[in-house]
């Protein structure tokens, strides 16, 4: 049997980033909500946010290591897998890599080890600061991410000899036409992964009755945050849909199995598309909602995959449904957040089981929709690494074989299943732990005895 090191290259590039952008998707909300605490903690005095902000660097610290040690692991396959692509890209995706070592892990490395040790080593207001720095250097790391991502997916700003691609405008190359929306979609996705994984911690507390003023802390706090973010997340995804019918028609048409260009478009709701005859099975459609949606005009003309040749459409069947699971889980998020609106307005929302439970399960929502957003965009842009301009079957490194990239692959994967479910039993013992840590006052610590101590268990 042939090993085709093309589709193992990509199938171990898939194993690796699915994993990894897990952990940015969940540490990069946190350290946000982590620099709340301790915003609230410094400029109120309450030692309660003190003790939650201590909990989430815990469990920060975990999920912020496995996030380098999987995400080193990325740059390796540019050169081991992926030589050509990098060749022809290096001029102008190498520098804003190297800008996301400069700006997010110098920032971060200098601040984490304040967060993590200094609370009783450095004034309130440094452990603030280095809250403060911990979440820019996160949010620097998305930017130059997303912008890279973005260039791949948009390209702009170059000029392409030989194969080549040569920066002309770096400010053009940065801001490409998709990185804004796809910057604002990616980021509120990640707050919504860790505020919804928050929402379920503090459930799960209140519905054992364990640090009860805690997690009415962060379940209240969290809503209020979600009710804002879940519907801005719906407007932001409807205008990265408009930039993406502009910019990549072909992905559209993918992601809403279009294969004849249509004014007044259809929604399908459901469908099983048939790659082969050009054609969907089973359909459940929508008339004219189709344009409403992706135009903004029950007249707008959306143009269908017929209109590319074959060898340049994506496996429709792939974004097609992913993109139905990302918005389907955006409804289920949505319809809890409405639900917390009706319980809060009758004082319910700390003691009604049924919703309790529901935040206990919908946890992990976000983790599932991000990949369910992530395979959308990838698969979608496919049979392209650079949008329009270089093949993913050109990009493969020439020399590769197939048992070199099946070693590896299973290299990858072994280690992977080692180090997550033990970062998540680490991540499970802190949280059944509980935010129980006393937080000493400054001259308490100066004298070597807890001055008014705070209870671990405040109520319940």
């Amino acid at each position: 049997m042939s090993l085709d090191p093309l589709l193992l290259s990509r199938l171990q590039f898939v194993w690796v980033v699915a994993w990894h952008i897990l952990l940015p998707a969940f540490t990069i909300g946190l350290a946000s909500y982590i620099a709340v605490l301790e915003g609230l903690s410094f400029f109120t005095g309450r030692e309660m946010y003190g003790r939650i902000s201590n909990f989430w660097i815990k469990i920060f610290a975990v999920s912020f290591g496995m996030g380098v040690v999987s995400g080193v692991v990325m740059p390796f396959q540019f050169g081991t897998n992926w030589s050509r692509f990098s060749d022809a890209t290096a001029n102008v995706l190498s520098p804003l890599m190297a800008y996301e070592g400069l700006t997010a892990f110098f920032l971060e490395a200098a601040f984490l080890g304040v967060l993590l040790f200094g609370r009783k080593l450095v004034p309130k207001w440094a452990h603030f600061v280095s809250a403060l720095m911990v979440a820019a250097g996160t949010l620097f790391s998305a930017f130059w991410i997303l912008a890279t991502n973005s260039w791949m997916q948009t390209p702009a700003g170059y000029r392409l000899e030989n194969g080549t691609f040569y920066p002309e405008n770096w400010l053009a190359i940065i801001f490409n036409p998709s990185f804004p929306y796809r910057l604002a979609h990616t980021v509120t996705a990640f707050y919504v992964t860790t505020a919804f994984v928050v929402v379920g911690v503090a459930a799960y507390y209140l519905r054992h009755g364990r640090f009860v003023a805690e997690a009415r802390s962060m379940l209240s706090m969290t809503l209020w945050l979600l009710t804002l973010f879940v519907p801005l997340q719906i407007v932001l995804g409807d205008l990265h849909g408009l930039n993406t019918r502009e910019y990549q028609p072909a992905k559209l048409a993918a992601i809403e199995a279009l294969w004849d260009t249509q004014a007044r478009a259809p929604l399908t709701l459901f469908a099983i598309p048939d790659q082969q005859a050009e054609k969907n099975r089973m359909s459940v459609e929508v008339p004219v909602l189709g344009s409403i949606i992706l135009a903004h005009d029950p007249n707008g003309t959306i143009r269908g995959l017929k209109d590319f040749p074959k060898q340049d459409r994506a496996p429709v069947a792939v974004p097609f449904f992913a993109f139905r699971a990302m918005v389907g889980i955006g409804l289920i998020m949505l319809a809890l957040i409405i639900a917390s609106w009706w319980l809060r307005a009758r004082r319910r929302l700390y003691d009604t089981r049924w919703f309790l439970t529901a935040c206990i399960w919908t946890a992990p929502l976000g983790f599932l929709a991000v990949l369910a957003g992530w395979t959308t965009t990838e698969v979608g842009r496919q049979p392209w690494t650079v949008y329009g301009l270089m093949r993913t079957a050109d990009s493969v490194s020439p020399s590769l074989t197939g048992f070199d990239v099946l070693l590896s692959l299973l290299g990858y994967m072994v280690v992977y299943l080692i180090m997550f479910p033990s970062g998540y039993y680490l991540m499970r013992r802190i949280v059944r732990a509980g935010p129980a840590e006393p937080v000493l006052e400054p001259d308490a610590i100066e004298s070597g005895r807890p001055k008014n101590p705070v209870r671990a268990v405040p109520e319940g």
